[in-house]
């Protein structure tokens, strides 16, 4: 019952009874450091976070960051006191080290809606007496996707292809030096100490390249998403009218033998995309990353044969040797009547290797299916003979 008494009477009660004591308020450094913790470093705190369902409708493949490193602790002065010891000595302790800024690749992170345009990494803590160093600064780690690359100018420093692929965006400042640090033999009681050094500063440009083994190339209302949400779990948006399909989606086709293919479904190229017209460059430099491409042909059209000659060359004139990856030609919307009879000329200028099916129906999928495989066993076999290791979703 006394201590329910003691804890029930007034704060400055309690205070009086033990005189001994002070009450000193937190660190603010240390209420800093949880309310990072808790917001994962993702947003401010007068800041409302996105779903991340709404951040997926925000695709954004580039962004300019701010990123500045932690500054360092400052050192201290001071010297050791202790009864019948009058010269104790120098025992001032050294500052901590700044956290670093550092970008790592994250599987779970699709787009870079969810990056930030500033980031401060955590200051070190000041040193202490009886040589106590300062707590260095935690680092900052920011998630990125897979595939992003960073650039600083022009300058490529990072390419950050693999889950869990980390790059050191800015350096935390180090920590400045106590009195103990200057301790000589011809200077047995230094005053000096030196204060915390600023983290670097850099201004950083963040561009994502979409990672996946096949990317599907066409013009707009072609079938592309229909086809990717025929051959695997993907969602995309489908609907009757052209540039329906406004950013890269990836879906995963799982064979029976555990196998996963990545198909990315690019949005639709006009002509004149490597001049930049239409989506121009905003997705073009996503099929940089994809090893073999489905060119994916509207069999309805007049003369569908003239659209792979269309999209090869613009693919060709945006990375010389982008065409001549090996790709497969998906014949699309053959449950059409104008379709089916235009299948034969197709093949006749194009080859027999051409692939007629509908996603509307799911005609001739398997055919599809057997030739992605083919394109990726091919693509893993060259890669292990250089010593590279295959893209596993």
């Amino acid at each position: 019952m006394a201590s329910l008494r003691l804890f029930s009477a007034s704060p400055r009660a309690v205070l009086e009874g033990l005189g001994c004591w002070t009450l000193r308020p937190a660190s603010p450094r240390l209420f800093s450091l949880c309310c990072v913790d808790c917001a994962k470093h993702q947003g401010s705190p007068g800041k409302k976070l996105l779903s991340e369902k709404k951040l997926k409708r925000h695709f954004v493949d580039h962004r300019r960051v701010l990123v500045c490193g932690g500054r360092g602790g400052d050192g201290v002065t001071c010297f050791h006191s202790e009864p019948r010891k009058e010269f104790g000595g120098p025992d001032g302790g050294d500052g901590g080290s700044g956290g670093a800024v550092i970008l790592r690749a994250d599987r779970q992170v699709k787009s870079l809606s969810s990056v930030l345009s500033r980031y401060q990494g955590l200051d070190g803590e000041d040193g202490g007496r009886k040589n106590c160093f300062g707590r260095s600064g935690r680092p900052l780690h920011i998630r990125v996707p897979v595939g992003t690359l960073v650039k600083e100018g022009s300058e490529v420093l990072a390419d950050l292809s693999h889950p869990g692929d980390e790059y050191i965006a800015a350096l935390g400042g180090t920590g400045g030096k106590g009195n103990r640090f200057f301790l000589a033999n011809d200077n047995r009681a230094p005053t000096t100490c030196t204060p915390g050094q600023p983290g670097q500063e850099r201004v950083l440009f963040l561009e994502l390249k979409t990672v996946a083994h096949a990317g599907m190339v066409g013009f707009p209302n072609a079938g592309k998403s229909s086809l990717l949400q025929a051959i695997s779990n993907a969602k995309p948006a489908v609907a009757s009218y052209p540039f329906t399909t406004l950013n890269p989606h990836v879906g995963v086709v799982h064979y029976e033998d555990h196998q996963q293919i990545a198909v990315a479904d690019i949005p639709g190229l006009i002509r004149g995309a490597h001049q930049n017209r239409g989506l121009g460059f905003a997705f073009l430099r996503h099929i940089e990353r994809c090893p073999f491409l489905l060119f994916v042909v509207d069999l309805s059209v007049p003369e569908p044969w003239t659209q792979v000659y269309d999209l090869k060359q613009e693919l060709e004139k945006y990375a010389e040797g982008l065409s001549r990856r090996p790709h497969a030609i998906v014949a699309n919307k053959i449950d059409l009547p104008q379709a089916r009879a235009r299948l034969p000329q197709l093949r006749a200028r194009l080859g027999q290797g051409a692939i007629a099916l509908s996603a509307a129906t799911g005609e001739n999928l398997e055919e599809l299916l057997l030739r992605l495989k083919e394109l990726h066993d091919g693509h893993v076999a060259v890669g292990l003979e250089l010593g590279h290791q295959p893209l596993r979703w």
